[in-house]
Parts: structure tokens; sequence; C-alpha cells
């Protein structure tokens, strides 16, 4: 099939990979020509594992295009994905649909003959009726339908999520762009993937509802560790015995510094505008926000507590600054909350992170990044764990005490040992522990 994907950010290039992999032919359209020109070239602008040797594969059997020319390859597709960005609006919280109105106005323009746009972004409910209303607006001829298929995909792990999804959600109106999204699909249809075909506003709540619920297991389990501190238990147990319950799950049970991301924070805030909107407010998820919001600032007091409440003129070494590992996003990390609260009380912060920091300059200006754990943690007053990246796994624990001026470390992750950091020579502080 010929498909045509605008935006070529984390959704839109994961999925018009992906989508060319599966054997369509797929024009991923951008508007910044030194992007196009960079993914034309096999160059990928995003850290996702697997991606650039798929991307340079189908590139290659000509499956795969990049181009500036939306008109062109709206009017040659079958299907187009509206993939683009909608960030939290400043000062209200609502999601930003400025990107994908304007993209429903250049696809209006440009279609041919039957298509069916297909939003992939994640957008309130009630979105697709407008881009509906707005394509019709612009083009009154339009021969076209809506579909609302939100993505569901992890970072750092995105091209698994595609091809052995949990679930693919397809919001329709009829039976005709029903026919079209099934054969956009069928690859997954065969490995027997579960397709779940429901009303546009249902497949938009579907995308809010699943990740407000993961955030708040996550804030749920941050406040049982707080309070496994008080009473003397371990999060480390206290979830695993939690998660063998198959009506609860093992998954988003482990307690750390916070939700960050592009899709948590901003979907849990937009999930509460749109219930106090309908006056229907979702008081969990407004506890929520504020608690994840907490929960970074109570990290910091954590590691200043580690240092006896005395920063001022320390090294501290941080290990981890993305949000999670197996990605560069910085978005929402812990760490834009955690580290400036260092900077900010004086200390001398060094930062190592496998793919940070191409970002993280920016982010975090005041900081010093080093290549090596062990090289930051040299003359260290601390050591903090932010982002359990696998190269932080299994460090010589001795030896880094060892390079360090005071063996202090705060493990934000829980990725080792206490009794094993305390026989290393540690002054160990960890969460929930």
């Amino acid at each position: 099939m010929q498909l045509t994907m605008i935006g070529t950010g984390y959704v839109g290039l994961v999925s018009g990979v992906c989508f060319s992999d599966f054997g369509h032919d797929v024009a991923c359209v951008d508007k910044l020509p030194e992007k196009i020109n960079a993914m034309q070239h096999g160059e990928v602008p995003i850290y996702e594992p697997g991606l650039d040797d798929m991307m340079v594969k189908n590139i290659a059997n000509g499956r795969l295009q990049f181009t500036l020319d939306l008109a062109k390859a709206v009017g040659a597709a079958e299907a187009v994905f509206i993939a683009v960005g909608t960030p939290t609006r400043r000062g209200d919280g609502h999601a930003d649909l400025t990107y994908v109105y304007d993209a429903a106005r250049d696809i209006a323009r440009a279609l041919k003959g039957y298509t069916v746009v297909v939003t992939k972004s994640t957008v309130p409910v009630g979105t697709n009726r407008e881009v509906e209303r707005v394509i019709h607006a612009e083009n009154p001829d339009a021969d076209f339908d809506v579909c609302s298929n939100p993505e569901f995909l992890r970072e750092g792990a995105a091209i698994e999520d595609f091809m052995r999804p949990d679930r693919v959600v397809v919001g329709i109106e009829n039976d005709r762009a029903k026919d079209v999204m099934a054969r956009i699909y069928r690859p997954l249809a065969l490995r027997e993937a579960p397709i779940v075909y429901t009303d546009l506003e249902s497949a938009e709540m579907i995308k809010y509802a699943a990740n407000a619920f993961l955030a708040t297991k996550i804030t749920f389990i941050n406040e049982i560790a707080n309070l496994c501190e008080k009473v003397g238990a371990d999060i480390k147990s206290v979830s695993k015995g939690m998660g063998m319950d198959n009506r609860i799950g093992n998954k988003f049970l482990h307690a750390g510094p916070g939700y960050g991301g592009s899709c948590f924070p901003k979907d849990t805030k937009a999930l509460e505008r749109i219930g106090q909107d309908h006056a229907s407010p979702i008081k969990i998820i407004e506890t929520v926000i504020a608690i994840n919001d907490e929960r970074k600032r109570q990290m910091a007091d954590k590691i200043m507590y580690l240092c006896d409440d005395k920063v001022k003129g320390k090294r501290i070494a941080v290990l981890g600054v993305t949000f999670k590992p197996n990605t560069d996003d910085m978005r929402e990390s812990p760490s834009l909350t955690i580290v400036p609260a260092l900077v900010g009380a004086g200390a001398v912060v060094h930062v190592v992170d496998p793919q940070g920091r191409k970002e993280g300059e920016e982010l975090l200006p005041a900081v010093t990044w080093d290549d090596d754990p062990y090289e930051a943690a040299s003359g260290a007053d601390a050591i903090v764990v932010l982002t359990e990246w696998n190269e932080f796994r299994a460090l010589d624990l001795m030896r880094l005490a060892r390079v360090m001026k005071t063996p202090k470390m705060a493990d934000l992750r829980n990725i080792y040992d206490p009794v094993e950091a305390k026989e290393a020579g540690f002054d160990y502080v960890s969460v929930g522990r």
C-alpha cells in the first residue's frame, strides 16, 4: 500500500520505518530540509535501538523515502497518518493541537481520490471529529474518512512494540475505512496480534486512560516506597509480592525518582484538563500529577541528606540523566529537577549518560560531562544513580569507592544490593529500603 506519514518525530519515524518493513511504500514528510536530507542518507535523528539498521534497509530497497513535498506524498497515498507533536500548552495544561490542525489543512488541499486520514498523534477526545470538520472546510469535495489509531510505543523498545503489540487500537466510522486499516495492519493480523476496532471517541480515550493508569501505578508504588522507609519494609519485596498477583501484574511497580518522558507527564495533564472541562474531574490523576512533581524534589532532598545537607563546593557524580535507559529523550526527566537543585545549592556536578549528552548539554548547562563513571566519580563526595542504564548496573563498587573522596551513594533506581554497597565502603541510601 501507499502510505504517507506527516511528521518525522519519534512516533512518525518509528511508525513509518516499521510500516515500510511490513512491505508498504511509505513517504515520510517533514518541513525541515536539513532533517530530510540527513534521513535520506540514513541518519537517524533520535536514538532508538535497531531503528537505524531497519531504516537503512528499507531506504535501500525503495520502500521508504523522506520528502519535503507533502502535496505529492499525500496525493499518492491510500492512507495519510498525522504524527505531529501535541505538547502541553503553556498556561492551561491542554494538549496543543496547532500542529495537528495545520497538518489537516495541508492534507485537505492535497487529497486526490478516496483516502483515510489517520490520527496517530495523541489527541484529546473530540479531536478526530474536529480534524474531519477542518478537512471538509478546507476541501468540501474531498473523499475521505478519519480514523483514530493511537500509538503505544515504549521508548527504547519501540520496534518490538510495533511489531509485536499487546493490541492495535483503531477508531473508525464505517466499513470502507475499516477495510483500509485492516489491509495496513494485515501483517500483524497474520501474527494474531489483537486489533481493537471501536469508535473515534473510545480510541482517543483508550490512549489517555492507559497512560494515566500506568502513571498512577508508578506513583502508587513510590508512595508505598516512602512508607516502607518509615516502617522498615523492603519495597523490592513488596513490589515482587504485589506483582505476582495476576490482577495487578509486575510492570511499572519499580520505585524510583518519578516518571518523566514524552508521554506520561503530557498525557496526564491533558486528561486532567479534559475531565475539568467536562465537569468530571479525575481526582486520582490530579493527585498523581502533584505527587510526581513532589517526588522529584524529594529525591533532591534525599541526596542533600546523604551529604549532611551541605553540598556547596562538593563534587557529585550523576549516572544517567535521560528519563529512562535506551533513549536519548530528556523530556520531563527527573534529572531536570534534581540536577538543577544540586547545582543551585552549590554542588559541582559531573554527569555520565550513554545517550543524554546531545540534549543534556543545553538543558543542563552548568554541569561537566564525563565519558566514564569512574572518571566522574574521581574525587567525588557522592555518586547518584538516576537512570538505570545497563552500563551502570555492574560497576566495581570497591574500585568506585576507592576513587571517591567520600564514598556516598544515592541509588535512586535500587540497582545495587545495600549489603554489598556497604561492604564496599559506601554510605548508601536507596528508595523504599
